[in-house]
């Protein structure tokens, strides 16, 4: 029998919708202008909520457009002469992250940064899934500044927990130097949750051990987070015994996952299923080392928005 140890990793995701879905209770709406908001399903969690790093532009603002938290958290911009928003200089930046939620490359728009004020200051976009391997997203312009990832060619399983903005010297003598800003939304935001899977599993089975429905109890809380939405389950493999072992071992545990997390949520929720097993065919790392082997074994579950959202989105 083959000794297997899964790691759990759940993405709990959900974007941007045109209209708020009714049945869906955590999505707010935010005015980004006179005759438009931005609809974020998942709500005030879906901010920037802690600042990484802050080089003050010169010439600089003045001193009380200055404060970096400003950009943080939602966004409460009132007027020009409230200093709620942060200012960041000519030519400066300012890195933030994003850490009880991050945010993937999902059909639609994915980002949404308020910059505030009369004046539209242009500044360059960059995001990171580890605040040090950076990649460009562009420029915003002031205003209605969205961001498409999928423009970009951005692939749609990384999950980035990092933003940065520079600002690119377009207006530098003002009292608000550099661009303005008032919040940074993930509109494709989604949770992601790693879980040791070992503590689900005896040694090769693929039955659900009852010590672990506290975990799965304590996941599934987090996912009532979304009302309503397409839940998908992958399973995994290292490439250790025979492959069609390693597929049907993946589906099993797939399936039990699946059969559990759905009794706790309830049959009657608006959650759809789906289960892909891939056996040990898509590894995360080389299957050169027992730790490595490791990394390979494991379940994914990504919990998407519902088919109808994706159906109403132009492609």
């Amino acid at each position: 029998m083959k000794h297997l140890t899964y790691t759990l990793t759940i993405i709990i995701g959900i974007t941007f919708l045109c209209q708020p879905m009714h049945a869906q209770k955590t999505g707010k709406k935010y005015r980004i202008d006179r005759y438009s908001s931005l609809y974020l399903p998942l709500g005030k969690i879906s901010f920037a909520d802690s600042l990484v790093s802050f080089k003050m532009g010169n010439p600089a603002p003045l001193k009380q457009f200055q404060d970096s938290t400003q950009c943080l958290h939602e966004p409460n911009y009132k007027n020009y002469q409230t200093p709620n928003f942060t200012s960041i200089g000519c030519k400066g930046s300012i890195t933030v992250a994003f850490t009880d939620n991050g945010f993937m490359n999902l059909k639609g728009r994915d980002i949404y940064i308020f910059e505030v004020g009369p004046s539209r200051e242009a500044a360059t976009v960059e995001i990171s899934e580890n605040n040090e391997d950076w990649i460009s997203v562009g420029t915003i312009t002031g205003g209605k500044s969205y961001i498409d990832l999928d423009d970009f060619d951005i692939d749609t399983e990384t999950v980035f927990y990092y933003l940065r903005i520079t600002d690119i010297a377009t207006l530098c003598r003002s009292k608000t130097a550099g661009a303005d800003i008032d919040a940074i939304a993930a509109i494709n935001s989604v949770i992601k949750l790693n879980i040791n899977a070992d503590v689900l599993f005896d040694i090769a089975d693929y039955k659900v051990k009852e010590s672990a429905l506290e975990t799965l109890t304590e996941l599934s809380n987090t996912i009532k987070q979304v009302d309503k939405a397409t839940i998908l389950i992958e399973g995994h493999t290292d490439s250790d015994g025979d492959t069609a072992y390693n597929q049907k071992l993946s589906e099993n545990r797939c399936l039990s996952v699946k059969d559990r997390i759905q009794a706790i949520l309830g049959y009657d929720a608006l959650y759809d299923y789906e289960i892909k097993a891939y056996g040990e065919s898509k590894p995360r790392v080389e299957n050169t080392s027992r730790a490595n082997k490791k990394l390979n074994r494991r379940v994914e579950i990504t919990v998407l928005p519902p088919k109808d959202y994706f159906e109403g989105i132009l492609d």
